[in-house]
């Protein structure tokens, strides 16, 4: 069963997923990150590649075709098959159609209200199918 766990307060979703995405990449897993729309989809992929200068973090959108040999691929659709991959980092307001597909689900939830409100909701409705998701206050709540 996947392991989902929510990392709420976060001041800012793009800055945290890089610092995140870099954790996990560090340790050698495989990540595939979901994002609301192509437009945050294009600032993740750029501040990947500018947040920090020394560290190197491979990605390339799901549907390019180096995605299956890339260790942390982009999409914001839920009807492409993602990879095979050990992280789904969720920074969308919908639960992504393909979690349990993942040994482990991060929803980031931002300080907005909106944001949390559907994190709320996504939190109830794992609860609701049996999963036991976990709870990481980040900012100030």
């Amino acid at each position: 069963m996947t392991r989902i766990d929510f990392h709420t307060n976060v001041p800012d979703k793009i800055a945290y997923a890089c610092r995140l995405i870099r954790k996990a990449y560090g340790a050698r897993n495989r990540i595939v990150v979901m994002t609301e729309d192509a437009a945050q989809q294009a600032a993740l992929d750029t501040a990947l590649w500018t947040f920090s200068g020394p560290d190197f973090l491979p990605h390339v959108a799901v549907d390019d075709p180096l995605a299956p040999d890339t260790p942390i691929v982009l999409t914001h659709s839920d009807e492409q098959e993602l990879p095979q991959a050990d992280l789904l980092v969720n920074l969308a307001r919908r639960a992504p159609a393909q979690f349990e597909a993942f040994p482990r689900l991060i929803e980031v939830v931002s300080l907005d209200e909106d944001d949390a409100a559907a994190g709320r909701l996504r939190f109830v409705a794992y609860k609701r199918q049996d999963y036991q998701p976990t709870h990481l206050s980040i900012g100030k709540s």
